[in-house]
């Protein structure tokens, strides 16, 4: 069962992630098979692949907090990306209790597919998206746009399929690769150009 949806996963990103991040992002998730967010909800994809879906709903006072976080990136786009990263492990305990994924293990992990409360890169990627549109749904950001996911590496040229969230600077066009994959829930992405993303090693972020 593991390396079934293991393998599956793998496919759906070397034939459906090559997109570029100026296209829709909400093309994203119908192309994933996840759920775009409400102003109030969002659902959580897990177990490899988008392979199970929480809904979590967040409250007035989970708002707050969600806008005070990113508050503190009102200064300047760099100043924003901080606050973005911030807010993206803020959500990721937030939902977990709810979602079961307290122990996300973070980088590759095939091992885990399938299972309650594990995320692969589909998953991350899908779900930290959904944590930006909020936030954008919101007006709580003023620097950045989300963009698209992308994805880089299909074995042929040696390195292993992986997806990340994308924003784009405002001023700029600048894109950023916001990638929670690398780490365990709860810890802050990395936050990189993406052009410094796609040149990273095969199961880095």
């Amino acid at each position: 069962m593991k390396a079934a949806v293991a393998i599956a996963v793998s496919a759906v990103l070397l034939a459906g992630c090559n997109a570029t991040h100026k296209s829709d992002p909400k093309l994203w998730f119908a192309s994933q098979g996840g759920t775009l967010p409400s102003k109030t909800r969002v659902v959580i994809c897990h177990g490899f692949g988008c392979h199970l879906k929480t809904s979590v709903g967040f409250s007035a006072a989970d708002f707050a907090t969600f806008a005070r976080i990113l508050a503190k990136g009102q200064a300047s786009p760099a100043a924003e990306r901080q606050a973005i990263r911030s807010a993206v492990a803020w959500a990721e305990k937030r939902v977990a209790p709810t979602v079961g994924s307290e122990d996300d293990v973070g980088g590759l992990d095939i091992w885990n597919a399938g299972e309650r409360g594990q995320m692969d890169c589909l998953d991350e990627a899908t779900n930290t998206t959904s944590y930006l549109l909020v936030a954008e749904q919101r007006g709580l950001l003023r620097h950045h746009t989300v963009a698209r996911p992308v994805s880089r590496g299909f074995f042929l040229d040696g390195r292993y399929p992986h997806a990340t969230a994308v924003v784009v600077e405002n001023g700029s066009g600048q894109a950023y690769a916001v990638d929670s994959w690398p780490h365990g829930n709860g810890v802050e992405p990395n936050v990189m150009t993406l052009e410094t993303w796609q040149a990273r090693s095969p199961t880095s972020g």
